[in-house]
């Protein structure tokens, strides 16, 4: 499976920065963007704001083995890097 990555910044509204990491079958931003801000939102942080170019493309990847189910059954995964809970 080919995984596609966009590099997320998002800045809560008490200035607190998520760093993550949207993984998607397709080469979608529009896509991305949607999918970040539903993630934000089950984590509790809908009023977070994604900055302009807040959502980028990032790289393609052949395979990400250890998030390919969760891609498979919920059509994305999100890989936490800075300030996200755990």
């Amino acid at each position: 499976m080919s995984v596609h990555v966009f590099d997320t910044y998002a800045y809560t509204s008490k200035g607190k920065r998520l760093h993550f990491d949207v993984l998607l079958p397709t080469k979608d931003a529009e896509l991305a963007l949607t999918t970040a801000r539903k993630w934000l939102t089950e984590i509790g942080e809908a009023d977070a704001e994604i900055r302009r170019g807040g959502c980028a493309f990032c790289h393609t990847s052949i395979s990400v083995p250890e998030f390919d189910e969760t891609i498979k059954q919920q059509g994305y995964a999100i890989y936490k890097l800075e300030g996200c809970p755990a």
